[in-house]
């Protein structure tokens, strides 16, 4: 049911990597995430726009032009994978099951902490029956080793997984968006259940119904963000507790691109598409971007980071904070 690969940077793409460093002043060190990210995908096999839970979603039109869009779905996948595999990462690959077609969004299976799952549950009755699909992976993952701890949320309680919780390797907490498929409840359930702090982002736009389509947190400790997509009381709350040089406000025609909805694997963010503007300034933070097309999944609603899910996040301690702050001069930037 799975299977696991993995590739190393290309000599071409590390040898920009280090110049990037060094123009930096940015080493590579293992951090408490370790050298080897693992992530949790499903290929495109059955994916398609059949039904509409949010905005961007448009049966009609993707059924007109269904041959060529799965095509490019399979394609822009594989890219995206190939991506990830050359940034250094692993991937855990979850068979497709026909009549689910949002099963390639991962990301959305569950939160996952230093090797504990808890479980998703949806909002939309068309995405529940992944449910028990995404429970059965994780219990073979458990079986070779992979993740510890498998645990449900309450009855009743509704969270859609790492789209909705995003892990801030910098602050060591999760930030969780609400408002459209998460409910706030989750976020104390959360920290009593992995105990780590889980701050409550209000959503503002139907368009940005999860948290990881308008919000990303780099591993410098600066975070990419929408304004637009979320409330003033969120807003409140992203500005109480990350300092305004670390903030990087993208505009709406970035955010349109599904900017945010990235992949930070060390050093390289992998996404969709963005602005000269964008790459520029997270060039400055010592980043290399590599974008990789996703326009089929857009149609969607989804991209980079709803088509993965990170397994080998861990709450460490103060020594990859210390390390890293050592790297950027003491400071995030």
């Amino acid at each position: 049911m799975f299977a696991i690969f993995s590739a190393d940077l290309s000599r071409k793409q590390r040898l920009q990597s280090e110049k990037c460093r060094a123009r930096m002043n940015i080493h590579t060190t293992h951090t408490a995430e370790g050298s080897q990210p693992c992530f949790f995908m499903c290929p495109p096999q059955h994916f398609a726009v059949s039904y509409s839970i949010n905005p961007w979603m448009d049966p009609r039109a993707w059924a007109e032009s269904s041959a060529t869009l799965e095509m490019e779905a399979d394609r822009q996948w594989v890219g995206l994978r190939h991506a990830l595999l050359a940034a250094g990462a692993t991937i855990e690959t979850l068979k497709p099951a026909p009549g689910l077609p949002d099963l390639v969004f991962t990301a959305n299976a569950a939160v996952v902490l230093d090797r504990k799952v808890v479980l998703s549950r949806f909002r939309h009755s068309e995405r529940r029956d992944e449910e028990p699909i995404f429970a059965a992976a994780f219990a073979k993952l458990a079986e070779r080793g992979l993740v510890h701890q498998i645990t449900r949320l309450p009855a009743g309680i509704v969270l859609e997984g790492a789209g909705d919780c995003i892990w801030d390797s910098w602050r060591r907490l999760f930030w969780m968006g609400c408002g459209f498929r998460s409910e706030p409840a989750a976020a104390r359930i959360l920290e009593k259940q992995l105990g780590i702090p889980c701050l409550c982002l209000p959503l503002a736009q139907a368009s940005f119904y999860h948290l990881d389509t308008a919000f990303c947190a780099l591993p410098c400790g600066s975070v990419i963000y929408y304004p637009r997509a979320f409330t003033p009381a969120a807003l409140a709350t992203i500005h109480g507790h990350v300092a305004s040089r670390e903030r990087i406000e993208i505009d709406e025609t970035d955010a349109a691109r599904f900017a945010a909805n990235a992949v930070c694997i060390h050093r390289t963010i992998v996404l969709s598409s963005c602005s000269l503007a964008l790459r520029s300034t997270l060039e400055e933070r010592g980043y290399d971007v590599l974008e990789t097309p996703l326009h089929a999944f857009q149609r969607s609603g989804g991209s980079a980071c709803c088509l993965t899910l990170r397994l080998d996040h861990c709450s460490g301690g103060s020594s990859a904070r210390i390390s890293a702050e050592q790297q950027l001069g003491g400071t995030a930037l």
